[in-house]
């Protein structure tokens, strides 16, 4: 077999999608960044037509090219909270009111090989997103954040993400000096709020788009 890589993440893919759909979720799979981007734009919001939009952190959304495309939107009213030019106490109310918007986009932090979400969040807001609140939710997941099952996922993140992030977000957090979890009471933790999404309710409510590529953390 001359890609024997492309046909393991071809079935890896398709299997997960399987899994995801048996548990109520839409589920699309992109080749790319740009495929995604697509897909989201001309596909799956036009689908939707929502009124209102916004999103939570994700680093894959913003490297598919989604939130530079969306913020500017004249089409939606667009509650932007990863606006960096407003204070905190700004950026927390545009949270706050990004829970009622009709469609929230955002990332997770691992998807399981029989279809389940497994997040970890700071201040909640992307998962209680998630949970409820934005009529449709959008999340786009690269590959590298399968894994076989819940308790590999949690170790995903305790093990890779969190520490990542903290690094990235220049978090005051043990995990940012050594890499792995102290299980800290830092007032910097971002690990505060565990979710696990066992299936979409209302059924098609929650619609993701795997990623053929590895992105985010």
């Amino acid at each position: 077999m001359d890609q024997p890589i492309d046909m393991y993440w071809k079935i890896k893919l398709n299997d997960t999608k399987e899994q995801l759909e048996a548990n109520n979720f839409d589920v699309s799979i992109a080749d790319s960044m740009s495929h995604a981007k697509t897909l989201v734009l001309e596909e799956i919001i036009p689908q939707l037509k929502p009124q209102s939009i916004s999103w939570g952190g994700s680093m894959t959304f913003v490297a598919t090219g989604l939130y530079k495309t969306l913020k500017d939107s004249k089409e939606m009213e667009v509650v932007d909270a990863m606006d960096l030019s407003l204070s905190k106490s700004e950026l927390m109310e545009r949270k706050r009111a990004s829970l009622l918007v009709d469609l929230f986009i955002t990332g997770t932090n691992a998807i399981t090989e029989d279809g389940q979400l497994v997040n970890l969040d700071m201040i909640g807001n992307r998962v209680g997103a998630i949970t409820f609140g934005p009529k449709h939710v959008i999340i786009l997941v690269g590959r590298n954040k399968i894994v076989p099952e819940i308790e590999d996922a949690m170790a995903r993140v305790k093990d890779l993400a969190a520490p990542a992030n903290a690094m990235r977000l220049d978090k005051k957090t043990p995990c940012a000096k050594t890499a792995y979890c102290h299980e800290c009471s830092s007032p910097d933790r971002i690990c505060n709020t565990w979710t696990i999404t066992e299936k979409s309710f209302p059924k098609h409510r929650v619609k993701i788009v795997l990623i053929n590529d590895d992105l985010g953390l």
